[in-house]
């Protein structure tokens, strides 16, 4: 049988929060041997109200259709954040789906960008970069260099020892790009990200550690401190801006703080 990749998403990512949840916290005995993290099945079917059958074929991944309601209702017994919940929901198809590749960013984005003194790029539903400014690609100069196929962000970040040296806090950066790019791809999966997750998780043991922790997460500002080649350090926000008539694109530009 033929599992859809984005049921079987949803299942395991359904099963990884059940079993991280603290019984101590919400109140409840330990389970098994003592245990004090993660339900049962039976108690995410009582206090969602969804059937333990209904809720154990979504965890299987079975070619089931939930109700929004089903999935809301599950997602307040898992404690979901709110990033996590739309990632439910765009899992299960709840959420117009969009093109995962663009090869380029169109011509009036690339002007916005250029018109920009500091650094932006523009990144596809797959993390592609689509596009970059003259400021990015000083901050960054291997870009330019970089192949067409390998130009993606996660790719970089997770493959690249320029930008590990690049970046202030490699550790934490890479995790919340990770959550950010599984919360992205949810609509628009493609076999080609299939083939991206399955590259990283060959070639990077921190990507395949993060990856099998089904961390979710939505952009959030921060300021970020990067090494330049000259050896001084420069600190910026980044922000994340989508055009209106390109919603398939987030524009990501640095401020200097």
């Amino acid at each position: 049988m033929v599992v859809d990749p984005r049921r079987r998403e949803l299942g395991a990512f359904l099963r990884s929060r059940r079993e991280r949840l603290d019984r101590t916290a919400l109140g409840l005995p330990p389970g098994t041997r003592g245990r004090t993290t993660g339900l049962r099945r039976e108690e995410v079917s009582v206090d969602s109200g969804v059937s333990i059958t209904w809720y154990t074929w979504l965890e299987q991944g079975r070619d089931i259709h939930p109700s929004r309601q089903v999935l809301l209702a599950v997602a307040d017994a898992l404690r979901l954040t709110e990033a996590e919940r739309r990632y439910v929901l765009d899992l299960a198809g709840y959420a117009p789906p969009r093109p995962a590749r663009v090869e380029e960013a169109p011509a009036h984005v690339q002007r916005l960008m250029d018109a920009l003194p500091h650094p932006a790029y523009a990144l596809a539903p797959d993390w592609g970069m689509a596009g970059w400014n003259a400021a990015y690609e000083r901050l960054y100069p291997p870009i330019a260099d970089v192949a067409r196929g390998e130009r993606n962000l996660l790719w970089l970040v997770f493959t690249d020892p320029y930008v590990r040296q690049l970046l202030d806090d490699w550790d934490v950066t890479s995790r919340c790009f990770l959550a950010e790019f599984r919360a992205e791809v949810a609509r628009s999966p493609g076999p080609h990200v299939a083939q991206l997750v399955q590259a990283l998780v060959e070639a990077s043991p921190e990507f395949r550690a993060g990856w099998e922790s089904y961390d979710i997460g939505g952009f959030e500002s921060r300021e970020r401190v990067f090494h330049l080649p000259d050896g001084r350090a420069a600190t910026f926000e980044h922000h994340q801006l989508r055009p209106s008539d390109r919603p398939d694109l987030q524009v990501v530009l640095y401020t200097p703080v």
